[in-house]
């Protein structure tokens, strides 16, 4: 029987557009094919120093990781409203990846992983919760994070803001785990799987290169 890696219910192949931007044999970013059932899906916000600096939210949904590059990171201010630019799905293998990505690659630059864990959907509709594919389409979910770094209720609100159908809005949900005084992107910059900085990963993977060339 063929391996439906990557893919959802209805055949298609959602990680094709990940694969074709990037040469795998060169990049250590992973292939994808694993698939989890029975299971809390997870999030993960990987700190990406790339062109330009960004975080990138990723949540499970269908066997990927849905994605959205954030320029400015997560706030836990509810007043503050990030936005949220929808990439492509990534595997969810991903969700472990940190290093270096090597030059004249796709999205080239160090990659840590700054928060993870589990998330619960909380989208309603007239007192109804409905299905993490269904709000991602309808362009509103409601989730809470139950992170190292982030916890409590975000909102994800698509919005054709300059015209761009992939913009999207993270905003904290007001809640007891609001902290308008919290920073955390500056206040919390090591990575919770190796507690090393993105310059650290960055410097250790330069000497890596050095000693293998």
């Amino acid at each position: 029987m063929a391996k439906k890696s990557g893919k959802e219910g209805g055949g298609k192949d959602t990680l094709k557009r990940y694969r074709s931007k990037r040469d795998l044999e060169r990049s250590p970013e992973p292939k994808g094919g694993s698939k989890r059932k029975g299971r809390t899906p997870r999030f993960v916000i990987q700190e990406h120093d790339a062109r330009s600096h960004h975080f990138d939210f990723r949540l499970e949904v269908d066997g990927v990781l849905k994605s959205w590059a954030i320029p400015k990171g997560p706030s836990t201010d509810p007043r503050e409203k990030r936005l949220a630019i929808a990439v492509e799905d990534h595997p969810l293998e991903y969700a472990k990846f940190e290093g270096v990505i090597p030059e004249g690659e796709y999205g080239a630059g160090t990659v840590i992983v700054w928060d993870a864990g589990r998330y619960r959907n909380v989208t309603t509709e007239d007192d109804e919760e409905i299905p993490m594919d269904r709000a991602l389409r309808k362009g509103r979910v409601e989730i809470w994070l139950e992170g190292e770094k982030l916890e409590g209720g975000y909102a994800l609100i698509h919005t054709k803001m300059r015209g761009d159908e992939k913009n999207w809005i993270l905003v904290k949900v007001k809640d007891e785990k609001a902290d308008a005084r919290r920073n955390p992107v500056k206040s919390q910059p090591k990575s919770v799987r190796s507690g090393r900085t993105i310059a650290q990963v960055a410097r250790e993977g330069g000497k890596s290169g050095k000693n293998g060339a």
